[in-house]
């Protein structure tokens, strides 16, 4: 018997957990539907293996404190840090607001103002509204393969793309949204919004606009692993000719169907525990 090296004793792992009908580590428990198909794509090849990916994702959250020398200090997760509303679908993005509103702990107040001048401190808690975008990690088997992949995320426009240790590709890009809307008053754990539910409607605008460019990004993406570094296209002056039994566009979504298919096979398993 062959012995595998680390590379593909990792990748093999990992599409075991994929393959998997249990939650996984991330927060939601699943791979997003609309990561399947690119990452689908990527683990046909023997050479990547997909790690992590976000399909992109509206979010509001409640910044935490962190303690720091002796110092109260406010930002990221921290003690206290809390996502009070995520959302993958573009479709629910519009009407959170009511969503919180019925279903926090927190009391919540649209009051439209500013925040007065001597609550302004360094441990004032703010609510953020943020709009991420997809982000995919693809380990690769050596230098030359990750850099093959990072060029083709660069050239669609993934600029904020990075090759980490391991040959491990970040393929990310800048179209974010990360806004404060609000902040905590801790004497009474009210939510205080000082923007107006009109404002909320334009950063929600904003974020289904950039749901649409984050889609085609990540199609342009597909396209180009799927030509360049997968289903390599012969030069136009080649005799050879690539036979597919299905076209692209076919198998985009008979890759798509599968994974939801697979994502339905989980939420029954879990139904049953």
């Amino acid at each position: 018997m062959a012995v595998q090296n680390a590379f593909e004793q990792k990748k093999r792992a990992i599409l075991s957990e994929i393959d998997s009908t249990q939650p996984d580590l991330s927060p939601k428990g699943s791979i997003d539907a609309l990561c399947l198909p690119i990452i689908e794509l990527i683990n046909t090849s023997n050479d990547m293996v997909t790690t992590s990916s976000c399909s992109g994702r509206v979010s509001v959250f409640l910044e935490g404190t962190k303690s720091y020398n002796g110092e109260v200090k406010i930002g990221g997760k921290g003690q206290g840090g809390k996502w009070l509303y995520v959302t993958h679908d573009h479709e629910k993005v519009v009407g959170w607001l009511d969503e919180l509103m019925s279903k926090n702990e927190y009391a919540l107040e649209t009051c439209g103002k500013h925040i007065p001048s001597e609550q302004i401190t360094g441990t004032t808690r703010y609510i953020l509204y943020k709009y991420e975008p997809f982000i995919l990690h693809v380990k690769c088997r050596d230098f030359q393969i990750a850099s093959k992949l990072y060029n083709a995320a660069m050239s669609c426009g993934f600029r904020e793309s990075g090759i980490g240790s391991n040959n491990l590709v970040a393929i990310r890009i800048n179209i974010k949204l990360d806004v404060p809307i609000g902040y905590l008053d801790e004497s009474s754990e009210t939510l205080m919004l000082f923007v107006s539910p009109e404002y909320v409607s334009i950063l929600d605008s904003l974020s289904l606009s950039k749901f649409d460019e984050n889609a085609r990004k990540m199609q342009t993406l597909y396209d180009k692993i799927d030509n360049e570094l997968i289903n390599c296209i012969p030069a136009p002056n080649t005799k050879t000719k690539v036979a597919l039994a299905e076209t692209k566009e076919e198998r985009r979504e008979r890759k798509k169907k599968e994974g939801m298919e697979r994502q339905r096979q989980l939420k029954s398993t879990q139904n049953q525990l």
